[in-house]
């Protein structure tokens, strides 16, 4: 099979040989070093302040996602939330969930960010902006430095879902003045699910610090007090861990986080191309794309019967979409472990489809 989804994806022979290794007792001095190199490698990577700190949460990056809301904002905030997709209603579902006090920026799918949509909220008290900076549903990536602009004229608290974005578009976190980056580890990190990878600017720190946590496993302050060791709290997904050492030390050798979100934008301009070279019968549905993934909605055939056909006959997988977007949209991923004549074999597929009169 051939993985072009948004994760998990394809790894490295490096990262998927941690895998079948059998998994060390942690509580060492050698785990601790390798975790703290982790950290040092992550804020490098995000260009964090030095006084940030990482934290590796064993979940999704949902949990990252609920621990950023948790620990982080209490029912006296008030927050702005941008809902374009899944992922920024599944903010919206956190924020209801814990009362904290929130308006969303609701905009159509496929729609980029702009001026107007902030415009009414300025100087009107709010705390906090939530957004993710790729909405991997829909495949829009927002202007971060618009909301960025908004929440230093406004006092605004950033929290970034970078979860599908991170290595394979730029972030600047400390130009950001970001409280809290929240990543997965199954996306271009490109190792097995299980790890949220969270950076906390020291402004996120202070609110942690007067902030009481409502769940014992995701509190973050058990984490950053764990992490000045390099350890966690709980039982971690120790072999996820060490493939992120493994990969991270795989990009710094490669020559950095550019040079990632260099061949990630390389491989999305590449299949892009090669849509528009073969006039294949999908529109393209984001207004601002990231490198992470491309969008497409399939004009002659329903997108979760392509995705099936794609899985069954030709060993492909594409990534799908649920809820109302089962039929409409799929996605094709440009991170993981991927080159360009893997996207050969795919545009090829679609042309066989397209003979068929499949597409």
């Amino acid at each position: 099979m051939i993985n072009f989804t948004v994760g998990p994806v394809q790894s490295s022979d490096a990262v998927r040989a941690i895998g079948a290794e059998q998994v060390p007792y942690f509580r060492t001095a050698e785990f601790s070093e390798m975790m703290l190199e982790n950290e040092r490698l992550v804020k490098k990577f995000a260009n964090a302040t030095k006084d940030s700190k990482v934290v590796f949460m064993t979940c999704s990056g949902s949990g990252g996602m609920e621990a950023a809301i948790i620990n982080c904002l209490t029912p006296q905030d008030k927050a702005l939330v941008i809902n374009g997709g899944s992922f920024g209603e599944r903010f919206v579902e956190l924020l209801t969930l814990h009362k904290i006090p929130f308006t969303e920026i609701k905009l159509k799918y496929g729609r980029a960010l702009k001026p107007e949509h902030l415009a009414e909220y300025e100087s009107k008290g709010y705390t906090t902006f939530l957004m993710q900076k790729h909405e991997t549903s829909t495949g829009v990536h927002y202007d971060i430095n618009l909301v960025s602009d908004f929440c230093k004229r406004n006092n605004c608290f950033l929290i970034v879902d970078t979860i599908s974005t991170f290595l394979c578009d730029s972030f600047d976190m400390a130009a950001m003045d970001a409280g809290v980056m929240i990543t997965g580890s199954q996306k271009a990190l490109a190792c097995a699910p299980g790890i949220a990878v969270m950076i906390l600017a020291p402004s996120a720190i202070k609110r942690i610090e007067k902030v009481q946590c409502c769940c014992q496993y995701l509190d973050l302050k058990l984490a950053l007090k764990n992490m000045e060791r390099g350890q966690t709290p709980w039982t971690p997904a120790v072999g996820i861990l060490r493939q992120i050492n493994v990969r991270l030390k795989e990009i710094e050798s490669a020559g950095g986080a550019e040079v990632e979100i260099a061949r990630c934008a390389e491989l999305a301009k590449y299949f892009r191309d090669k849509l528009v070279e073969n006039n294949l019968p999908f529109e393209i549905v984001s207004e601002s794309l990231s490198n992470a993934v491309t969008p497409l909605h399939p004009i002659t055939q329903s997108a979760f019967k392509i995705f099936l056909k794609m899985k069954d006959e030709y060993g492909m997988w594409i990534c799908p979409n649920g809820g109302n977007m089962k039929d409409t949209i799929f996605r094709i991923g440009h991170i993981g472990h991927l080159q360009k004549e893997d996207y050969d074999k795919l545009i090829a597929a679609f042309i066989d489809l397209r003979e068929k009169r499949f597409i």
